[in-house]
């Protein structure tokens, strides 16, 4: 089964926790699909991943730049999967597909906007009726994950 993690943002926003996640990947040698709730997030996500930090940048691609299946990063709105990633992140409200062929999915949401948590707890039940494994992790004070649930 597919091992189904939340991270409830409550301190940091999407822009500073998502590249650290990105790059704990890569440092495995997963390729990823981030799935996206709107096209216009996606872009903002695009280019914060080229210039998040001075010194680096995470390489990824998405539908207009050709060679999917070889992108570590895919990015998108939909269902597809082109790079063959194991893991799946899902933001901004993004309805995920059939998780059991990911070795992980991973939803991330703002904790202080009611209807993304709505949407997170209908996405855990679902998680868990299905038999994956499900984790719920928040910040801490000092911006740490800590697992919850």
């Amino acid at each position: 089964m597919t091992e189904v993690l939340f991270y409830h943002l409550e301190r940091r926003p999407l822009e500073a926790v998502l590249p650290t996640l990105l790059e704990k990947c890569l440092e495995r040698d997963w390729k990823v699909v981030v799935q996206g709730g709107s096209e216009e997030r996606l872009q903002s996500v695009d280019a914060h991943l080229w210039t998040y930090r001075d010194d680096s940048f995470l390489p990824h691609g998405s539908t207009g730049d050709g060679d999917a299946e070889l992108q570590p990063i895919y990015l998108t709105t939909g269902p597809d999967n082109p790079n063959g990633a194991a893991v799946r992140f899902l933001i901004d409200g993004a309805e995920p597909p059939d998780l059991i062929d990911y070795q992980r999915a991973i939803f991330i949401f703002d904790g202080r906007d009611e209807t993304a948590v709505g949407q997170a707890r209908n996405h855990w039940k679902t998680a868990r009726a299905a038999g994956h494994t499900v984790t719920y992790w928040q910040q801490n004070e000092a911006g740490r994950w800590e697992q919850k649930a």
